[in-house]
């Protein structure tokens, strides 16, 4: 299974990353998780995206590129993968198009997980993680909507994205991605 999860922040991409992940004993890849990684293990591609992070500013695509090429190079990426958190924009999803043609890894499904704003908002806030705050949030959902979801019609017109109600609970939004993606999932 190669499968890519999208969604406004607070979608619960994350939460059903790692639960098909695990399922399918198959990585989770995570964006914020590799370059977490790789700032803390000082590689050459941590110490380049460090400098952004500290700053507050996005690290560019092409660290970002490399550090999922890395990644997706890795053993255990062999025999599939669920990314979460990437592509975020359109330039990373024509540069993951080709970077998985060169590597022979297409990706089967892309997941939408839909959640309106206001239900967005009102799970984040109740995160209570630092940086989950009325202003932030309303500045991360914008961001969302002007990089990230013109990613929608992109999968949509390639006929690969599947639209999930990411509203319910965990479980109920777990049981409809693996019915949509027909494929039996160990629970």
């Amino acid at each position: 299974m190669r499968l890519i999860i999208l969604g406004p922040p607070g979608s619960g991409k994350g939460t059903q990353a790692e639960k098909l992940a695990s399922q399918a004993n198959i990585p989770h890849i995570s964006t914020g998780e590799l370059l977490r990684i790789a700032i803390s293990q000082g590689t050459s591609l941590g110490k380049q995206a460090r400098t952004f992070v500290e700053s507050g500013d996005l690290v560019p695509d092409s660290l970002v590129i490399a550090l999922m090429r890395e990644r997706l190079g890795q053993q255990d990426a062999q025999q599939g993968w669920i990314l979460d958190g990437f592509p975020c924009n359109l330039t990373q999803a024509h540069a993951l198009d080709s970077l998985l043609q060169i590597m022979g890894q297409p990706y089967g499904t892309v997941i939408h997980l839909d959640v309106e704003a206001d239900k967005l908002t009102q799970r984040m806030l109740q995160r209570g993680r630092q940086d989950d705050q009325a202003n932030i949030i309303q500045q991360r959902l914008a961001v969302y909507q002007q990089q990230t979801a013109p990613l929608i019609d992109f999968y949509q017109r390639r006929r690969c994205l599947t639209h999930i109600d990411g509203s319910p609970t965990a479980e109920i939004v777990n049981s409809a991605i693996q019915k949509a993606l027909k494929v039996p999932v160990a629970a």
